[in-house]
């Protein structure tokens, strides 16, 4: 079998497009799960048991379940316990489903990430803001998360890198990201193969060129 990539290049319109709901998924996956990861972060290192225990078991269950079943139990269970809880039809669409997945998702995953900064910034400079009379939220949001930000934005950063490679996940829910796009006009044009190979190489180098500059920050920051 002979392989032909020259049909890549007018399907390049199409893969864009997918490319670009890709993107837009993670991006979106990424800010609002950080958000939310800070908040259970937060949560954990409170002084409150029941806060700290709920935060715990939020991490622990989303981390001992497959980003895809949170994709499908979004798109598919949601709908019917929102028409439970209010009597009426709610559709969810397939891109607000994943959305909110991915967030979800990964909010258990950027909260490890935010509790590990938060307590390898040294807790001198927690009681030193409050002698200076700062309350915690002030010592939080002006102190300690921004130094704690700078420390783990590689880790941050190379798990939204995992997001990227996860958002071919939306296959499930009949979205065309980049990989589906790839796969529907390969099996169009009956050349499956080689627009596999194509995205199997874009996925490696983006992913391969984010890696590496993520490692020269992390080197940079640590100097």
């Amino acid at each position: 079998m002979e392989l032909d990539f020259s049909e890549i290049i007018p399907a390049l319109p199409a893969l864009w497009d997918g490319m670009l709901l890709t993107l837009e998924l993670m991006i979106m996956g990424v800010v609002g799960g950080i958000a939310l990861g800070t908040v259970l972060a937060l949560m954990r290192l409170s002084s409150s048991k029941l806060l700290s225990r709920l935060a715990g078991a939020y991490v622990n269950y989303f981390r001992s379940i497959p980003l895809l079943l949170v994709i499908t139990w979004f798109y598919l269970a949601v709908p019917f316990v929102l028409r439970w809880i209010t009597g009426e039809d709610t559709p969810i669409g397939a891109f607000t489903s994943c959305v909110v997945a991915f967030m979800m998702f990964e909010a258990a995953y950027f909260c490890e990430i935010v509790r590990a900064g938060v307590q390898a910034i040294s807790k001198g400079q927690m009681g030193a803001a409050q002698a200076l009379g700062m309350t915690y939220g002030q010592t939080m949001r002006l102190i300690i998360l921004p130094q704690a930000f700078r420390k783990m934005t590689p880790l941050l950063l190379q798990q939204s890198i995992i997001l990227f490679q996860d958002t071919s996940l939306v296959y499930t829910v009949g979205l065309v990201d980049f990989l589906n796009s790839a796969r529907a006009n390969g099996d169009i044009i009956g050349r499956s193969h080689e627009f596999l190979i194509f995205a199997g190489a874009v996925y490696f180098i983006i992913s391969f060129s984010a890696s590496w500059l993520v490692k020269r920050l992390q080197k940079r920051i640590a100097v």
